[in-house]
């Protein structure tokens, strides 16, 4: 473990790397030589900042997503802090002449409080240690687009411009009242077994991996699993997509268990909810062998049972984070449009959001032909970082991107819910 704020210097490996490793106390050079590469604790948090050679004096923080608090057996334990999505994706913005840094949160889990701290105070060190950018952007990958929206909206002066990637535009409220459909859903086509908790409140200490996983896939190898299963998606408004149902469900078990343990009680409600199937929708169904009056003894039951949220944890979700929408530097949102873990039609209720605000002059989308969440090439994610920096340097918004690279045009779905 490497001791707070301090960076294991190297000097016979640099050399031979050609790494420049800048102390954490050292006064940064005005231009610095690179590359530079930098480990080290900030506060007792771990990060890590990647500079290239011909750094084109754009920083760009990366906020990461989702990381399992590790709290049960088998579990790994915390990553390393990464400065991009992947190496190769480093590599990429690195070649682009872009500094790259990123923080590991002081937590795991729903860390969102942690990752808007901890993400702007590695954006501040970063001038200390290495030089003040020019530009500084922050880019973030599902939850990880939480931060970055609720970062942009507080600290405009220290982030020009974001990107929320497979972002999670709806905010935390309503993404988290989408994940008590699909237990409601479940609740009425199968009971929610006790050793779950309750489907609005599910065990503080409920492990997916080892207590659900088993469940849920015999119920999908049995005969009728899929139409089931079907039901569930579709009252949920769920698209489809590699992500389910496991994927999902692994957020509205253990996911939501660690987080009701952060805020204090339940989090999710759906007393304003309600839930309808389409013509085309029941008829897809009945082909699957669930029948018209089974569909409508699912929906009366999910419309009975209504689930509350405890108003103190309510809050803390709300907190971390919902947004205003009150935006004063660009945002461009990159999204692939096949992710059933974060549908696309959160871009429709930011975009609401936004303009609710009178701020949709500030706000623009980027679309992939991604399949599945947080799928963009390194060469997809450089060229929007490009187009978002551009906007910031000139004022002009992005137009289209390129097509031969895999974006696309694309009109996302209404929001499902209040």
């Amino acid at each position: 473990m490497l001791r707070r704020a301090v960076v294991v210097v190297m000097v016979a490996v640099a050399t031979v790397l050609g790494l420049l490793v800048v102390p954490a106390g050292a006064t940064p050079p005005d231009r610095p030589t690179g590359p530079v590469d930098l480990v080290g604790e900030l506060g007792g948090v771990p990060y890590e900042i990647r500079v290239p050679a011909n750094w084109n004096r754009t920083l760009v923080m990366y906020a990461h997503g989702y990381e399992d608090a590790a709290d049960h057996p088998g579990e790994p334990g915390r990553r390393p802090p990464n400065s991009h999505i992947s190496e190769a994706h480093e590599q990429a913005m690195l070649n682009a002449g872009y500094a790259i840094a990123g923080s590991a949160y002081a937590s795991a889990g729903w860390a969102v409080r942690d990752g808007i701290r901890d993400t702007r105070a590695l954006a501040k060190h970063f001038g200390k240690v290495v030089g003040k950018p020019r530009v500084t952007l922050l880019g973030g990958y599902s939850m990880g687009s939480i931060i970055t929206f609720e970062s942009i909206e507080r600290y405009a002066e220290t982030y020009d411009g974001a990107m929320p990637s497979c972002p999670v535009g709806a905010g935390s409220t309503r993404t988290w009242d989408g994940v008590a459909a699909v237990a409601s859903a479940y609740a009425a086509v199968y009971g929610w077994p006790a050793a779950w908790g309750r489907p609005g409140d599910v065990r503080d200490d409920l492990d997916f991996e080892s207590e659900v996983a088993p469940i849920l896939q015999a119920q999908l190898a049995a005969p009728d699993g899929r139409g089931k299963f079907e039901f569930m998606r579709l009252a949920a408004g769920v698209p489809t997509g590699p992500e389910w149902p496991l994927g999902i469900w692994s957020f509205a078990t253990e996911g939501r268990a660690e987080l009701e343990r952060r805020a204090g009680g339940p989090i999710t409600q759906n007393l304003d909810h309600t839930y309808r199937l389409s013509t085309s929708d029941r008829q897809y169904l009945a082909g699957l062998g669930v029948g018209g009056d089974q569909v409508d003894g699912y929906l009366s039951t999910m419309d009975k049972k209504r689930l509350g949220a405890h108003p103190k944890a309510r809050h803390y979700l709300e907190r971390y984070a919902d947004y205003s929408g009150r935006i004063r530097n660009p945002v461009l949102t990159l999204h692939t449009t096949v992710d059933a873990l974060v549908p696309q039609a959160h871009i429709s209720a930011y975009n609401q959001t936004v303009a609710d605000a009178g701020r949709e002059r500030n706000a623009a989308n980027a679309w992939t032909s991604g399949v599945g969440h947080c799928r963009f090439t390194p060469t997809q994610v450089v060229t929007a970082t490009k187009a978002l920096e551009s906007w910031v340097r000139t004022g002009q918004r992005p137009g289209r991107l390129p097509a031969e690279q895999g974006f696309v045009a694309y009109d996302p779905p209404p929001w499902p819910q209040p």
